[in-house]
C-alpha cells in the first residue's frame, strides 16, 4: 500500500521552531497532538490511515522529537496550548479537527478555550482527568524518567519491552530510536501539571463539537468522570474503545477508528 506520507517540516511559531508531520493532503485539516513522551514519528501508524481521508499534521509538542527545547524554555499548559493556536494559524487552517491524545488532550482543550481559531471539532482521547484534590494519574512518573534515562544511555529492543510489553517490535525499535527527544524537564513538568492543573474548568466554555474518546481499559477516565464531564459539557459526544488501554491505538488499533464513530464525517 501506498504511503500517505508527504513530508516532515518546521515553523515558526509562537516564538519556537514547530516540528510537524504532514500525511495526505487533501480534504479537512486535522492535526494530531500527541501525548506526554510521544513524538510524532511514534504516531505515524495512525497518521497515515487518517491521511487517506484527511489533511492530517501530527506535531512534535516542545521539548520532544526535532520542535524546539531546552531549559531557556516554558512547558506549562497555558505555553504548550498557545503553541497549538500559533501553530494553527502559521498554516493558515481553518475548519481545523483538532485531536490530542493524553497530555495532547490537556493541551488540545486549552488551546479552544484560550481563543484558538480555525478549530471546528475538538477530539480528546483519553485525557488525564486528575488535578487538584482529584484522583491521581495512574502512571506514575518514575516509569517516564527511567525509560527517558535507558533510551538517552542507548535502548534496545529488549529494554523497551519491560516497559511497554504488548508493543509490537516495530512499534519498541521506533520508541527505542526517538524517546532520548523527549527532554525530561519538560516531561517532569508535563505530569506535575497533571495534578496542578484542573481542566474541568474548560469543558463549559467549549463551544464547537466534541468528543471525548476513552479507553474502556486504561483507568484514566472512570464512570464518574464521565458524568461529571457531561455535566459540564452537555453537548459532549462520549465513546469507549472498550478492550483498550491509555495507548488506545496500539492496543486496538481498528477499535480506535471505530472509536470515532461518524463525528469525524467519515469513518476513517
Amino acid at each position: 500500500m501506498s504511503t500517505t506520507r508527504l513530508y516532515g517540516a518546521n515553523v515558526h511559531a509562537n516564538g519556537i521552531r514547530q516540528h510537524y508531520l504532514r500525511y495526505g493532503g487533501k480534504g479537512q485539516p486535522l492535526v494530531l497532538i500527541p501525548g506526554i513522551t510521544s513524538p510524532a514519528i511514534t504516531w505515524e501508524f495512525v497518521a497515515e490511515r487518517l491521511g487517506r481521508h484527511f489533511d492530517t499534521y501530527v506535531l512534535d509538542v516542545r521539548g520532544r522529537g526535532l520542535s524546539s527545547t531546552g531549559p531557556e524554555l516554558n512547558y506549562d499548559t497555558d505555553t504548550c496550548a498557545d503553541d497549538v493556536i500559533a501553530f494553527v494559524e502559521a498554516l493558515s487552517l481553518s475548519n481545523v479537527i483538532l485531536a490530542g491524545h493524553s497530555m495532547g488532550a490537556r493541551f488540545a482543550l486549552r488551546a479552544v478555550t484560550r481563543g484558538g481559531g480555525g478549530i471546528g471539532k475538538l477530539v480528546l482521547i483519553d485525557p488525564p482527568v486528575s488535578g487538584p484534590g482529584r484522583r491521581e494519574y495512574p502512571s506514575k512518573l518514575p516509569w517516564y524518567v527511567d525509560s527517558i534515562n535507558d533510551c538517552t544511555a542507548g535502548a534496545d529492543l529488549e529494554t523497551m519491552r519491560k516497559y511497554c510489553p504488548t508493543w509490537t517490535e516495530e512499534q519498541l525499535l521506533l520508541r527505542a530510536e526517538w524517546l532520548h527527544t523527549c527532554y525530561l524537564p519538560a516531561i517532569v513538568k508535563s505530569f506535575e501539571e497533571f495534578h496542578e492543573v484542573d481542566i474541568h474548568q474548560d469543558f463549559p466554555s467549549v463551544k464547537i463539537p466534541t468528543l471525548l474518546m476513552c479507553a474502556g481499559k486504561g483507568g484514566v477516565i472512570q464512570p464518574e468522570d464521565k458524568d461529571e464531564i457531561r455535566r459540564l459539557l452537555p453537548s459532549i459526544r462520549i465513546e469507549t474503545v472498550p478492550e483498550a488501554g491509555h495507548m488506545i491505538p496500539w492496543d486496538d488499533y481498528d477499535g480506535f477508528f471505530q472509536g470515532f464513530a461518524d463525528f469525524l464525517g467519515v469513518r476513517p
